[in-house]
């Protein structure tokens, strides 16, 4: 079952960005820039309540933040949904279906929480994740482009 982080998860969860980001980039994929995402920036996203960890024993398998809004990626649109951003299963997790068991989770407190869609997004390069979130009956809604090197986003929803 998923826990919201508290403080002690910053570090761990910092650490599986950075081997996310690593893993990533030694296969080319420009998703996740190694460094990009600062440990100060996650303090701040537990302090808020956005990180939602998985556990196994005292070690974080799988991530996920959770958010009511996303005005930087989908704007001001009114529509009720959820937002998923930052999925993360460590790759010595990888294979038992916990970013299945992550999405469950986030539709199911999505529409809990009065939503009819949840939403996420994924670099428009990476083909092979988009196919993974078609997989789940999302559908490709949009793109967004970004300033400053960001990678050109695909935008994806699934109605609740």
């Amino acid at each position: 079952m998923l826990e919201p982080a508290c403080p002690a998860d910053v570090r761990p969860l910092h650490r599986l960005r950075r081997q996310l980001e690593n893993w990533l980039h030694g296969r080319g994929i420009d998703q996740w820039r190694p460094g990009e995402v600062p440990e100060q920036e996650i303090a701040e996203q537990v302090a808020r309540g956005d990180w939602h960890v998985l556990r196994r024993g005292g070690t974080i398998d799988a991530a996920l933040r959770h958010l009511r809004t996303d005005p930087q990626i989908w704007g001001e649109d009114p529509a009720p949904a959820a937002y998923v951003h930052g999925l993360m299963v460590d790759r010595a997790a990888a294979g038992r279906g916990l970013g299945d068991t992550l999405l469950r989770w986030a539709a199911e407190r999505g529409r809990a929480g009065g939503a009819e869609l949840l939403r996420l997004d994924c670099a428009e390069s990476n083909t092979a994740l988009r196919a993974y979130y078609r997989a789940r009956g999302f559908t490709e809604v949009g793109r967004k482009d970004f300033e400053h090197g960001w990678f050109s986003a695909t935008l994806l929803e699934k109605r609740l």
